[in-house]
C-alpha cells in the first residue's frame, strides 16, 4: 500500500514562517510537522510525498535522517486529485491520501481495516464540529455511507455534524476519474462523481483531537495539545534558558534570558531573546533576535527578523525583507472545502 502526502501548498496563511520554510516542514515540537503523519503509518506503507514548494527542504531533511520517501514534484499546483494522478506510476493498489497540514489522533491502521471491511471504493475520515454552518458536512447513513456533501447548511438542516478531516483510503480504480496534468480538486470535483455513480464511498468517524494547521492560531493550539498528550509542560532543545516557559516549545541554540517569560509561544533554532521579556502566543522563527524589555501578544516573525527593546507589539506579523519571487498573495485552493 502507498501514502500520498499532500504537501505541494505554499501555505500562504502562514507567511511569513512560509516565506522561507515549506509548511511540512515546520516544527512541531522540535520536528517537522510531515513527520506526524509519517510515523503514524503502518509498517510497510509506502510513503509518497507530492511536493512543489520548497521540496529540497523535504528532500534534504529526508536524506539526512534516513526517512523512506519518494519525493514527486510537480511542476506546477495540481490541486488534490492532480497530485494524486500525478503520483500513478508509484500506485499499485489501494491507497491511502493525505493532508500534511492536518494532525489529528486518527488511528491509521484502524482506518484501514474500515475501508477493507466495508469494502469501499473511497473511505474518506470525518471528523465532528459544533459550527457545522462553516463547514461542508456529509449526509451519512446508519452503517457509515456517504450519500452527499452538503456545504455550509444552516444548523437545523444539517444532516450531520461531520466534515472531511483530510484522511483518505481509495481504490486504485479512483485514478481513472482524474484527468492527467490539471488542477483537480478531489472533493470539489472527484467525490461528487463517485457517489452520483453509486460506488460504495464511506466516512471514517474517530475521536480524540483533530486540528488544521493552516492558520496561526492552530499552529499553536496543536503545539499545546502534543504538549499535553506527551505530558509536558514546555519543551527545550539544546538551549540556554533563563526564563520561564509555559506551554512553549524552544528549538537549538537559542537564549532566553533572565526573568522572561514565554506563554504559548513557538520559537525556532538560534534565536536571541533578552532579558525581562514577556511573549504570549507568538512564533519566532531561526535567527531572530528580541531586545530586553519587550512585550509581544500574538505577533509572528518571520526569519532573521530583529525587535529592539522596550517594542510593545500586539497582532503583528513581522516581515521586513521582501516577499519571494513567486510566493502567491492569496491562497490557492482550500484542499478541504466541497
Amino acid at each position: 500500500m502507498q501514502a500520498i502526502i499532500l504537501a505541494g501548498g505554499y501555505g500562504t496563511r502562514l507567511a511569513p514562517l512560509t516565506y522561507t520554510k515549506a509548511k511540512p516542514m515546520l516544527p512541531l515540537l522540535n520536528k517537522p510537522m510531515i513527520t506526524y503523519l509519517i510515523d503514524a503509518l503502518p509498517e510497510r506503507v509506502d510513503v509518497i510525498v507530492a511536493t512543489n514548494y520548497k521540496n529540497e527542504q523535504l528532500k534534504e531533511y529526508f536524506d539526512e535522517n534516513g526517512i523512506e520517501a519518494v519525493i514527486n514534484k510537480e511542476d506546477k499546483p495540481l490541486g488534490t486529485a492532480g497530485a494524486v494522478k500525478n503520483a500513478e506510476k508509484y500506485i499499485d493498489g489501494t491507497f491511502m491520501v493525505l493532508n500534511s497540514d492536518i494532525i489529528s489522533s486518527i488511528n491509521m491502521r484502524k482506518f484501514i481495516q474500515y475501508h477493507f471491511k466495508k469494502k469501499a471504493f473511497t473511505t474518506i475520515s470525518l471528523w465532528p464540529v459544533k459550527n457545522v454552518e462553516e463547514y461542508g458536512v456529509v449526509d451519512l447513513r446508519p452503517d457509515g455511507r456517504i450519500l452527499k456533501f452538503v456545504e455550509k447548511p444552516a444548523r437545523k438542516e444539517a444532516p450531520s455534524n461531520l466534515i472531511n478531516a483530510g484522511a483518505y483510503c481509495q481504490e486504485i480504480e479512483v485514478l481513472d476519474y482524474i484527468k492527467e496534468g490539471e488542477f483537480v480538486s478531489m472533493e470539489m470535483e472527484i467525490f461528487p462523481k463517485i457517489i452520483e455513480e453509486g460506488k460504495p464511498f464511506y466516512g471514517f468517524t474517530f475521536d480524540g483531537f483533530w486540528i488544521d494547521v493552516g492558520r496561526h492560531t492552530s499552529y499553536i493550539e496543536v503545539t499545546k495539545i502534543l504538549l499535553r498528550k506527551k505530558g509536558l509542560r514546555y519543551l527545550s532543545g539544546e538551549s540556554t534558558i533563563h526564563g520561564i516557559l509555559k506551554e512553549s516549545t524552544v528549538g537549538d541554540e537559542c537564549v532566553i534570558g533572565e526573568n522572561s517569560v514565554l506563554k504559548s509561544c513557538i520559537v525556532y533554532n538560534r534565536t536571541k531573546i533578552g532579558k525581562n521579556i514577556f511573549m504570549e502566543n507568538c512564533i519566532v522563527a531561526d535567527n531572530c533576535e528580541i531586545g530586553d524589555e519587550a512585550i509581544l501578544k500574538n505577533v509572528v516573525v518571520g526569519e532573521g527578523e530583529k525587535i529592539g527593546k522596550n517594542c510593545k507589539i500586539e497582532n503583528e506579523k513581522i516581515w521586513t525583507k521582501p516577499i519571494p519571487d513567486g510566493y502567491p498573495r492569496k491562497q490557492i485552493g482550500n484542499p478541504l472545502s466541497f
